[in-house]
């Protein structure tokens, strides 16, 4: 809190001059430096009054003359800044012969339409003077005019504006504070807070700190000679005690608010009393962390602060060990996770030889597939895993990208063929894909991954996708799960089976794709007329210079029906062989009394 204070001698000193330099000793050890100004009321009864005014003669009683005042203002401005309220013509005269030494000026309200003396200010150079203009009684309209006008015509080095007002007696609701936001705010202006209460009330002392504490930068308090007999403005003023009390209290609040956000003090008592997360139940090495996951409690465990820990709740993180329940989380135990897109492609394929090197359009049909999963967002490895057969080996050189991984692993059993590699690189999450589907689409992947994460499956999926286009998100996990319970998984080839079929062991989350991207188009390579029907689509996509996209293959292929009928008599042989579906119903189950 920054704070400056302006002793408001005003007429206490009744025309004495003894009373005055008196004063002036009395508050002679309160500088500058400690924020401290002092202002006076120079004028003559005639410039401010007519002689029928009820306080004409009071007026010239309160008169000094030139030589008085520069002498009262030679030795006010030993030890402050010196600050001058103007009410007429006479005041100008004074400030005019001590400008060097007075550091800003005052209008009171009453004075601000006083065009004798807005004239005198217009021809005096203000640029290194305050002034101060008190808006008692001024309607906000008004307000923004009297800124408008002292910027532009008297351009002072800086313009405040007071709140409040003296009245006899001046009431506790009379004094402003509830304006001091809305002028601040309205205006942009340093706020002066003019306190006028009843010298002697507890308000004295409250006012000038509640006013700080509303925004207000300046406190102008009336003070009086703690001996000598006051004669006027007794009501409002205090003595040097009092005055000592407001700048005490001013200091010792205005510390607090200098305080740093959190201290020292507050960050130990946060540390000591919060609630940590706890796991409440037992996680194992590889599965995500979600929100029901864990609960709160104070321990004398040492862990991370949910603040710390929320952004690692979307799943696409994993515990990095086997983590107990009733465990405080650190955030070692946690790993971003690796996500890979494995290509599972062989030689072997009886009814379309080696297909997996057939043309479409300018590639083989593995590199196209490569091709559109290179543009899947956030994965870390794209791997083109075959066998370890001779025959397989050839298809390293059919990787379309130096970036892709080429895996040989197990001839049979697939889940093993990607464990091994999932093992060996440290992969989390993997996005199946079998080389026979080359139209597998990026917005696809990035739909279905978030909606993995989202809802913390083991086995994610698309609903009524176009045969080819579907995609599966895997945790390596769950297919370690898989393992355990299928040695040798020789029909893993049919991965799908495994989770579709163990729905108690697995949280399966088959999901609704948008309508756009839901056809009963066969677009997976097995025969010749899949190949043919591959290469009418390619040729249009390089044709008319267009990137794969499933809204661009649905509109080719729903505004060329005959091209999408010229497979659509071909069936899969897992839905439609019942030996074949009867035999993977029995041997991808896991049995009942099987621990998990």
């Amino acid at each position: 809190m920054q704070y400056y204070n302006i002793i408001e001698v005003a007429n206490t000193h009744g025309g004495d001059l003894k009373y005055l330099l008196s004063l002036l000793d009395e508050f002679s050890d309160i500088d500058a430096k400690d924020n401290t100004g002092i202002k006076f009321q120079p004028f003559s009864p005639d410039g401010i009054a007519l002689s029928d005014f009820e306080f004409y003669e009071v007026y010239k009683k309160l008169h000094f003359t030139e030589a008085q005042w520069n002498q009262v203002i030679d030795k006010a401005s030993e030890t402050k800044q010196v600050w001058l309220d103007v009410f007429d013509l006479y005041g100008v005269k004074i400030f005019e012969g001590n400008q060097a030494k007075i550091t800003g000026l005052k209008l009171q309200t009453s004075v601000l339409e006083n065009r004798e003396v807005l004239g005198a200010f217009e021809k005096l150079d203000l640029s290194k003077h305050k002034l101060i203009i008190n808006i008692a009684g001024r309607e906000l309209n008004e307000i923004k005019s009297f800124v408008e006008y002292f910027e532009s015509k008297v351009k002072p080095q800086e313009l405040l504006l007071e709140v409040g007002f003296q009245a006899y007696p001046t009431e506790f609701q009379d004094s402003g504070l509830g304006k001091i936001e809305l002028i601040k705010n309205t205006y942009g202006k340093r706020i002066v807070f003019a306190d006028h209460i009843d010298g002697t009330h507890s308000d004295a002392l409250l006012l000038p700190l509640m006013a700080l504490f509303e925004g207000a930068d300046i406190i102008e308090k009336h003070v009086m000679h703690s001996e000598l007999e006051t004669a006027y403005d007794k009501f409002s003023s205090i003595t040097r005690v009092k005055f000592d009390e407001i700048i005490a209290n001013q200091k010792r609040y205005g510390e607090v608010f200098k305080q740093d956000f959190i201290n020292d003090r507050e960050r130990v008592y946060l540390e000591k009393s919060i609630q940590l997360p706890i796991l409440n139940k037992s996680i194992l090495k590889g599965q995500g962390i979600r929100a029901e996951d864990i609960s709160f409690k104070r321990t004398a465990q040492k862990g991370v602060l949910y603040s710390e820990l929320k952004n690692m709740l979307n799943g696409k993180y994993v515990a990095e060990r086997d983590l107990e329940k009733g465990k405080a989380i650190q955030k070692e135990d946690l790993k971003k996770i690796k996500i890979a897109t494995i290509i599972a492609a062989r030689l072997k394929s009886s009814r379309l030889k080696e297909k997996a090197k057939l043309k479409i359009g300018n590639l083989s049909s593995v590199e196209l597939c490569i091709k559109n999963a290179l543009r899947f967002k956030d994965v870390d490895y794209t791997i083109l895993a075959t066998s370890t057969t001779d025959q397989d080996s050839e298809l390293e050189k059919y990787t379309y990208d130096k970036k892709v991984i080429f895996h040989k692993g197990d001839p049979d059993d697939v889940i093993q063929r990607y464990l091994d590699i999932t093992r060996k690189l440290g992969i989390d999450v993997v996005i199946r894909v079998t080389g026979d589907n080359v139209y597998i689409a990026p917005e696809v992947a990035e739909f279905l991954l978030a909606s993995h994460f989202a809802s913390g499956a083991d086995y994610t999926s698309g609903k009524e996708a176009a045969i080819g286009t579907n995609l599966e998100i895997i945790n390596v996990a769950a297919l370690e799960k898989v393992k355990r319970h299928f040695v040798k998984a020789d029909y893993s080839e049919y991965m799908t089976w495994y989770f579709m079929n163990n729905p108690e062991h697995f949280k399966l989350n088959i999901v609704e794709l948008p309508k756009e991207w839901v056809r009963n188009y066969r677009l997976t390579l097995d025969h010749q007329e899949d190949l043919d029907m591959y290469n009418l689509i390619e040729n249009y996509f390089i044709k008319n210079k267009i990137e794969f996209n499933l809204v661009e293959l649905f509109k080719f292929l729903d505004t060329n029906p005959e091209i999408a009928k010229m497979n659509s008599h071909i069936g899969l042989k897992f839905r439609t062989d019942q030996t074949l579906i009867d035999t993977l119903n029995k041997v991808t189950k896991i049995p009942a009394d099987a621990k998990t």
